[in-house]
């Protein structure tokens, strides 16, 4: 769970972000102006913000550019709603990424989880080990009972996301963004498919799974 403020001056949009960002589990703060932004970035701690370039009072660009000369170094997504503002964003080198309006869920939330991850550090353990499987991320290999079995990238790293949430429900729209490249178009049933190939290769009985469970309605779970 991130502590996210959103800068957002149209409702819609705002209470959208808000809405969303709070359904994955976030703390979201939404204020409307740029003169605003600068002072709550200020006067709390955040691991995200979540910046429009064309706010009334100070634009995004004043915002990131104010909070940096301060020593905040909270990580910023720029939003721009524009072609020539994302290009005047590829050469401002104090935000760490930026997406463009329109966007979609999916996307922005994939470019938020990239952001954290990076300024937190976190990195997949390098070996996991259950029942009588082994996982070396380091080495992109799986092994069963000591034998190498073959798998794919997309397999590995929704194995990946599965290990690192052990016990928790993940929907498909979850596995989508952790696992698949943003802007993808991929179906459920792709997801599913994946998930059945990935059972052949961990389960000892993959009709009757002992780890990588279904939960109806909902998604998946690992139990591993």
């Amino acid at each position: 769970m991130a502590r996210i403020l959103v800068v957002e001056d149209e409702p819609d949009i705002a209470l959208g972000l808000e809405d969303d960002l709070t359904i994955e589990g976030h703390r979201v703060t939404v204020v409307t102006d740029g003169e605003t932004a600068v002072r709550r970035a200020q006067e709390a701690e955040w691991d995200l913000i979540l910046l429009d370039v064309m706010l009334p009072k100070k634009d995004g660009f004043d915002v990131c550019r104010d909070l940096r000369r301060a020593g905040i170094r909270t990580p910023i997504i720029l939003v721009t709603a524009r072609a020539h503002e994302a290009e005047k964003v590829l050469g401002f080198e104090q935000a760490d990424d930026y997406v463009t309006k329109p966007f979609s869920p999916r996307e922005l939330r994939a470019r938020i989880k990239a952001v954290l991850r990076r300024t937190n550090g976190d990195e997949p353990a390098q070996t996991y080990r259950f029942g009588d499987v082994e996982v070396d991320f380091g080495r992109a290999e799986l092994r069963r009972s000591g034998q190498v079995v073959e798998v794919t990238p997309l397999e590995l790293k929704l194995l990946e996301t599965f290990i690192g949430r052990r016990g928790r429900v993940l929907s498909r729209d979850q596995l989508l963004d952790a696992a698949w490249t943003p802007g993808v178009h991929v179906t459920d049933r792709a997801v599913d498919a994946h998930i059945v190939n990935l059972r052949r290769k961990i389960e000892p009985r993959p009709a009757d799974p002992q780890f990588l469970l279904s939960v109806r309605g909902l998604g998946y779970r690992f139990d591993g």
